[in-house]
């Protein structure tokens, strides 16, 4: 790196320490004249940075906000604060923000040198976080395969299925999906021919291979893994007319786990795979609407004797 070159990355970094910085001041901290300041200034302009400049009491160099977010310079301490933080993030249920912090970490992790990625790796080691009804996924996992899926290379990894089978799979990896209780990758399977959808959770001995693909033409992936949780081997494919209307329905209900199809305008089919008819009969009637319970003919038996417990409950004592 030429001494130019260090001393414009050195001038960024000042700029972002704080709001102001009057020439003579960052000319003493770079030893330059203020004239070499004026030229490094000019540098990052044409390299995107907005740089203003104002003169008079008070005036002097700060980094303006750009129409363009530009890139960051970070010190080492900055860089690992931040890493952690999109991994936790990257574990969390906001909306979009699960997918927005692995996409950010996967770009970080790539320039990190191998010496902050251990700090990174060994602060998690050492922190616990308080269980929740999230299934937990290694942050390691995630990053591989978000990187796989951005660099289309194919991925091996040991599967364990629901029934607890153990399988060796080879996928080409194209999407990561975050539901809010789990993540889920939609791949292509090799061996299978077909596309598929797992459980991070489930997987074992991530490796990625350096053997690149062409993307398939493929189905949306939200859309694609909504299906398949909500269709899954459960012990119970369920059907529920719901007497209101599709966007009044989807208010109400996790359309992560159901999947909600237009009768008319003013019924909602509901299909859900699941294996306790129970829970699925309370979570029906404490939506608040109206409905009929189609499929399987249990559905409607369990709901009555939970209907009829509620009842006993509210007349005891």
């Amino acid at each position: 790196m030429s001494d130019t070159t260090q001393r414009v990355l050195s001038l960024l970094s000042l700029l972002q320490q704080r709001p102001v910085w009057t020439g003579p001041e960052l000319a003493e901290r770079l030893g330059v004249t203020t004239r070499s300041i004026r030229r490094d200034v000019d540098r990052l302009r044409n390299l995107g940075y907005p740089v203003l400049a104002t003169q008079g009491l008070g005036g002097g160099y700060q980094l303006g906000r750009g129409k363009d977010l530009p890139p960051l310079l970070l010190d080492d301490e900055e860089a690992v604060a931040i890493a952690v933080s999109l991994r936790l993030a990257a574990g969390g249920t906001v909306t979009g923000a699960s997918e927005a912090a692995l996409s950010t970490l996967a770009k970080l992790d790539q320039v990190m040198p191998p010496r902050l990625r251990s700090e990174v790796k060994a602060i998690h080691q050492s922190t616990e976080t308080l269980s929740s009804n999230a299934d937990l996924v290694d942050g390691d996992v995630l990053l591989t395969l978000a990187k796989a899926c951005r660099d289309l290379l194919r991925v091996r990894f040991g599967y364990d299925a629901r029934d607890g089978a153990a399988s060796e799979r080879w996928v080409e990896p194209v999407r990561l999906v975050a539901t809010g209780r789990r993540w889920y990758l939609m791949a292509w399977d090799v061996d299978r021919e077909d596309w598929r959808t797992f459980r991070l959770d489930r997987m074992r001995a991530v490796t990625p291979s350096t053997w690149r693909f062409t993307l398939r033409e493929h189905p949306d992936p939200s859309e694609y893994v909504q299906n398949a949780i909500s269709r899954a081997p459960y012990s119970n494919q369920a059907q529920v007319r719901v007497l209101a209307g599709l966007e009044e329905v989807a208010a109400k209900v996790s359309t992560r786990w159901v999947t909600l199809t237009a009768i008319d305008e003013s019924t909602t089919l509901l299909e859900a795979g699941i294996d306790s008819l129970e829970y699925l009969a309370f979570h029906c009637v404490m939506t608040g609407l109206d409905c009929e319970f189609l499929q399987p003919p249990e559905l409607a038996t369990v709901a009555a004797e939970l209907g009829e417990r509620l009842q006993r409950a509210a007349t005891s004592g």
